[in-house]
């Protein structure tokens, strides 16, 4: 199983890491991240332009129970689970990619 959790961290993309790396900060500071703040910061960092895209990429790190998926006011928030955290961990000490900022957790200090 640890050489499977390894090729699927080795798959994933710039994409899945700042939604991962966003969805980490956001419970650091303890606030709600949700599919429309990681569109909007996607889309701001130019990496993707329809709301469609962003949910194909936070359902593929769902599936692979990466993140979780919670309904709350309204919103569906994103959670980084405990398998999420280490493939974060993974790719910051890979140095993969490079963090960006979100504008919803820059506006929400």
């Amino acid at each position: 199983m640890e050489k499977l959790f390894e090729q699927q961290v080795k798959r994933l993309q710039e994409h899945h890491f700042l939604i991962l790396y966003w969805a980490a900060l956001a419970e650091d500071k303890g606030l709600r991240y949700n599919i429309t703040n990681a569109f909007d910061d996607l889309k701001f960092q130019g990496v993707t332009r329809t709301k469609q895209t962003a949910v194909a990429y936070i359902e593929a790190l769902d599936v692979l129970n990466f993140i979780e998926l919670k309904d709350e006011s309204n919103r569906k928030n994103i959670y980084i689970t405990e398998y999420g955290a280490e493939a974060l961990a993974m790719l910051v000490s890979h140095k993969n990619f490079k963090t960006r900022k979100s504008g919803y957790l820059e506006v929400s200090r």
